[in-house]
């Protein structure tokens, strides 16, 4: 049976999902590893993670994409930085 986590949303109000724990790590260190030398734009960082996974994720990577990210701003791994256009970028002392 796949193993499943519980994602977290920066807005408490907001829905969490439940989803495959190896979708979400494949995931998780795609934008990590992408986010560890760029701060990127919201559009930049998917298209990014497209680019990274799209040959051997099965499923949406951008509905993946946003869901990973979003529960690691919730979890601060990865932060938004107030420019404009807004960017991410791994939180200081998180790499």
């Amino acid at each position: 049976m796949d193993k499943k986590i519980q994602t977290l949303h920066p807005d408490k109000s907001k829905t969490n999902k439940n989803i495959s724990l190896d979708k979400y790590n494949t995931i998780k260190e795609a934008l990590l590893h992408i986010l560890r030398s760029n701060e990127l734009t919201h559009t930049d960082l998917m298209e990014c993670l497209y680019q990274q996974v799209k040959d051997t994720f099965i499923g949406g990577v951008q509905w993946y994409g946003e869901t990973v990210k979003l529960d690691l701003e919730a979890r601060k791994i990865i932060e938004r930085i107030g420019t404009k256009p807004e960017k991410y970028r791994v939180k200081v002392g998180k790499k």
